[in-house]
């Protein structure tokens, strides 16, 4: 691979969703002259996120792309360095570590702070992704809010979908919750509770076909995969629960993951098994993804970075 441009920094950061940017407000704050690459979705998750209720300090709400731009203005004028670019390729077995972004260009940084996120996993419709938004969502937790007192729909069967399902049964009518097949993978104790729910309303062996609507979800197509009989069933939102995946791919081969691709930080701090290498949001949390905790998190990722260099004497 030939290298166009190298540069040494003390402090990179990947990624620019909250935890990103609230590592990089800590860091500029601390004069690590931090240098944060946005990647393949600046602003990350919640710039397809429309209207944000649930994070604290936004008593009216905001709207998704409107606070990443406010968190990215903040690490601006802290003195932090935001750039384009997609980080491509690391080698994390030398010091300072080495990270390609955009296939050329080579960063050699002493402390790596790793915030890439997780992408929901999406169906695959046309329609999924016209209706994004408007909807359709990848999260029940920050959006059924919106839906109280009305019919929606959920597809999945795992753990996560059954805890939605269940999220969305104390706000809405009726759930009616879409499993392709003749069973659940999640817990029984978690089957028990959504099929001992007075409104959620299981279809086994389905598949969902489109979602329906033009400006906003009126409704979702589904047939049943053993019968092949279909229906139309009027819902005015769509929840797409089938997992998240970790944008952790590149890092695969330095750094000790789960089986899904979830980095692995020591209990408690943002530390991961290569040291100088942090990890921050969603990239490593699989339990709680909301843009707080994720916030959180980078702030802990700073602290632990600058505390790092610190004890290395690197100034």
């Amino acid at each position: 691979m030939e290298t166009t441009a190298s540069e040494k920094i003390h402090c990179l950061i990947i990624g620019s969703g909250p935890a990103g940017y609230t590592a990089a407000i800590y860091a500029a704050r601390a004069n690590l002259k931090p240098v944060l690459y946005q990647g393949i979705q600046p602003g990350g998750q919640l710039t397809i996120t429309t209207e944000v209720e649930n994070y604290p300090g936004y008593p009216d709400g905001v709207q998704g792309p409107d606070m990443m731009v406010d968190f990215e203005k903040q690490a601006v004028r802290m003195g932090a360095d935001i750039r384009y670019g997609i980080a491509t390729k690391v080698d994390f077995s030398v010091s300072p570590r080495k990270v390609w972004i955009d296939d050329e260009k080579l960063i050699e940084a002493y402390a790596v702070i790793i915030a890439t996120g997780a992408s929901a996993k999406w169906l695959g419709l046309e329609s999924e992704q016209r209706l994004n938004g408007f909807g359709v969502s990848a999260c029940a937790v920050c959006d059924g809010f919106f839906f109280r007192g009305k019919e929606v729909a959920i597809v999945g069967a795992g753990d996560t979908a059954a805890e939605e399902a269940l999220y969305l049964s104390k706000l809405c009518t009726m759930v009616h919750m879409f499993i392709r097949r003749d069973q659940m993978r999640a817990s029984k104790v978690m089957q028990d509770r959504v099929l001992n729910a007075p409104n959620i309303k299981v279809y086994w062996n389905t598949d969902t076909n489109e979602v329906l609507g033009d400006k906003h979800v009126t409704g979702v197509r589904i047939t049943n995969n053993k019968t092949g009989e279909s229906q139309t069933i009027p819902v005015t939102g769509f929840f797409v629960a089938i997992g998240h995946q970790p944008n952790s791919d590149i890092f695969k081969d330095w750094l000790d993951m789960d089986e899904a691709g979830y980095i692995k930080t020591i209990p408690g701090t943002s530390k991961t098994n290569l040291e100088g290498i942090f990890a921050a949001g969603d990239v490593q949390d699989k339990v709680y993804r909301q843009a707080v905790t994720a916030a959180g998190s980078g702030c802990m990722a700073a602290l632990d970075a600058e505390r790092w260099l610190g004890a290395k004497g690197i100034h």
